[in-house]
């Protein structure tokens, strides 16, 4: 099992409307994470800055990758692209942070 950390940025305002979205998360997408290995995903708001905080574990790295290729995934980043930082694909501009400590 991998960690994976990253942060992303939300457009002023957007907030609510992220959360919304988070909230009635399709079940495609959710199937999808799964599918594609990933598990324990949470995301955290810093509301001073609009700053995400993603933590997801993941089974494969590699496999995880492949998931931005899904239909259900390209999908879910056109949805999201109004209201967060994207790069030219409607991907989220991620940011990987790196993990400098770990405690079970």
């Amino acid at each position: 099992m991998t960690r994976k950390s990253f942060k992303m940025k939300l457009y002023p305002g957007m907030e609510e409307e992220y959360e919304k979205r988070h909230n009635t998360l399709w079940p495609e997408m959710r199937d999808m994470i799964h599918e594609y290995g990933g598990s324990n995903y949470s995301i955290f708001l810093d509301k001073e800055t609009s700053i995400l905080y993603g933590y997801i574990e993941l089974e494969d790295p590699e496999k995880w990758d492949k998931s931005a290729d899904t239909e259900i995934c390209r999908k879910w980043w056109d949805y999201m692209a109004d209201i967060m930082e994207t790069n030219p694909d409607n991907s989220p501009a991620a940011v990987d942070l790196i993990p400098v400590f770990h405690l079970d």
